[in-house]
């Protein structure tokens, strides 16, 4: 027998902490192993008011950011989509809760269906048919009532004999339309609200499509078709995209009571396209004239546009020496060809006159235009005209001028595309085409005092990005 006291059992055995050691050394080397992915498309917004492009940006660092889900406010710009904030912040205390607004007696609502008439929404609040002829019979942009769309709501005020005094309905974020009963029938009113103005920073690496890549970005369908077009210059969408660009975009963004309800102008762009950068930066000069310039106050407005067609695909180059697919002989094919579904919108790609808008031979439909004494393109094989596009009328550079057909001598829905230099057919792809006026030097230093600050925002939210993606 012993005086020594037992020894109390440990408290987990040696095989599971053994295990668990083995389970943390598992995990470390996964993470060193396969490391988050780096995200293509990134969001930002900035909660200024733009006066003026001037004004709104000399302010900017002084703005609070609009903070947006999974972002904070931590940083001079919102903080990445989905980066988690490093300390917790206390939360505000609740607000009370607002009290429900009181309603008139005679006050009505109906959230439009689908098959709703205004007669079978009148007739849901218990009034007459007639009471419908009468509305719409008082005065003529009355009838927007009758333009209805799923899920809107008309409000309807009656008198205490059920009689109908006011009728309303928002029929976007912007716009309310009523009428109003008086003593000659019915008034109509148009409210129109005006968004406060915010600059937003999209920012996209293309991986598959530029349209893909945009969306993912927060850039909506026109947005990136503006940026397409502010760029289409230097770059072709059509043909010159590769996986790996990128880009970055400053744009005004609308917000009502919180929510963004449309955006505005692209105010800067950055497109870096196989390795090369391409910058755009909007400005208004004094005279009241807007256009794009490079970082250096350098035109990005040519006298040609290089692609006639947004996002076609080049269906056959320029060649001396090309089989003709329905001809079958050796002919030489003087233009390029961009095969698009059928209906697509064609653009002058240059200022000038239309020598011709009509038939001609095999090229179908065709139109010609002369661009000062020296240019002129041609297009040919349109499934029509645009509306006032005519012999002997002007038109102005990236003005619709037809759709996309087959007319004429074509396999398939294409647009035929030619380029001449003093009466001599040339490549349209491989042409350099002359400048437009850079910034004029009494405008140099308003310019810079915009633009600077705008090359700056690009880089500073990009590299808050970059940083965000290393932790």
């Amino acid at each position: 027998m012993t005086n020594e006291t037992p020894k109390a059992p440990p408290l987990y055995p040696k095989s599971h902490l053994l295990a668990a050691s083995g389970i943390a050394a598992l995990l470390s080397l996964a993470l060193l192993v396969f490391p988050s992915s780096e995200v293509e498309a990134k969001k930002t917004t900035l909660s200024l008011e733009l006066e003026s492009p001037a004004e709104q940006l000399k302010d900017e660092s002084r703005s609070a950011p609009l903070v947006e889900a999974g972002q904070s406010s931590d940083s001079p710009f919102a903080q990445i989509d989905g980066a988690e904030p490093e300390t917790a912040k206390a939360e505000p205390a609740p607000a009370p809760a607002a009290k429900p607004e009181e309603k008139a007696p005679g006050h009505r609502e109906v959230v439009v269906s689908r098959g709703d008439t205004l007669s079978t929404l009148f007739n849901k609040v218990g009034l007459p048919a007639n009471a419908v002829h009468d509305v719409l019979a008082s005065n003529k942009q009355a009838k927007q009532f009758s333009q209805l769309k799923h899920g809107q709501v008309l409000q309807f005020e009656l008198d205490k004999d059920g009689q109908l005094t006011s009728l309303h309905s928002k029929v976007s974020n912007l716009e309310t339309i009523r009428l109003n009963r008086t003593d000659k029938g019915f008034a109509f009113e148009r409210e129109i609200s005006k968004p406060v103005v915010r600059t937003a920073y999209a920012h996209g690496v293309i991986k598959s499509s530029l349209s893909a890549s945009a969306q993912r970005a927060g850039l909506s369908h026109s947005m990136t078709m503006d940026m397409a077009r502010i760029l289409g210059y230097d770059i072709d969408f059509a043909q010159d995209i590769r996986p790996g660009d990128e880009f970055d975009v400053v744009y005004e963004q609308k917000m009502m009571d919180g929510k963004v309800v449309g955006t505005g102008n692209i105010l800067s762009a950055r497109f870096t396209n196989r390795g090369k950068t391409y910058t755009a930066v909007r400005y208004t000069n004094k005279q009241g004239n807007t256009n794009y310039y490079t970082a250096d106050g350098n035109s990005l407005r040519k006298a040609f546009i290089r692609t006639p067609v947004d996002f076609a695909r080049i269906s056959s180059r320029f060649s001396a020496g090309r089989k003709h697919p329905i001809l079958n002989k050796i002919r030489a094919h003087k233009g390029v060809d961009y095969a698009a579904p059928r209906g697509t919108p064609i653009k002058a790609a240059g200022d000038g006159r239309i020598e011709l808008a009509g038939r001609r031979g095999g090229y179908g439909n065709t139109v010609i235009i002369a661009h000062g004494n020296s240019y002129k393109t041609l297009y040919g094989h349109m499934q029509g005209f645009a509306k006032g596009i005519k012999t002997g009328s002007s038109v102005k550079q990236g003005q619709i001028i037809g759709y996309i057909g087959t007319t004429g001598l074509s396999t398939g829905p294409h647009l035929h595309y030619e380029f001449q230099v003093n009466g001599v057919h040339v490549d349209p792809l491989s042409q350099k085409v002359p400048m437009a006026d850079p910034i004029a030097k009494a405008e140099r230093q308003r310019f810079n005092q915009q633009s600077q600050p705008l090359i700056a925002r690009m880089d500073q939210e990009k590299a808050t990005l970059l940083a965000a993606n290393k932790r």
